[in-house]
């Protein structure tokens, strides 16, 4: 059967999720730093025995690395997809933690804005499962 070449869906949508995550990743490291703590739940630092920025720091640093390992390492994709998958699944509990204060952080500012935003979790793990799993 003859190898196919060029962009497909999936790759594309692999390309758009790794710089949907060194974009936030970004974000989490720089302008967006202060203001995504809020999105911290108390017992999550309690739990990691950390204080609420460096939780931030370490979720940013997450996602660059994963975003970038997406494209990086094609042959581990389906490991990445499924790390990432995981991520999207860890982080939620910030989601809705936000959500329940009602604290606003970067993006977020509405009581609906937050409430949406728990149910873009689904297609976020989602898209990371699909887009880099073989076919």
């Amino acid at each position: 059967m003859p190898r196919r070449t060029g962009l497909t869906v999936r790759s594309v949508a692999r390309g758009a999720l790794a710089l949907l995550l060194v974009g936030a990743g970004v974000g989490h490291l720089t302008w967006g730093r202060r203001g995504y703590r809020i999105v911290v739940p108390g017992w999550a630092t309690r739990l990691l025995r950390t204080d609420k920025d460096a939780i931030v720091v370490a979720s940013g640093a997450v996602e660059v690395v994963l975003g970038v390992a997406l494209v990086a390492l094609p042959r581990e994709r389906g490991r990445v997809g499924a790390v990432i998958a995981a991520f999207f699944v860890a982080v939620f509990p910030g989601n809705v933690h936000q959500w329940r204060t009602g604290r606003s952080a970067p993006g977020l500012n509405t009581d609906r804005s937050r409430f949406i935003r728990l149910f873009l979790q689904i297609p976020l793990v989602a898209w990371a499962w699909w887009s880099t799993r073989a076919r």
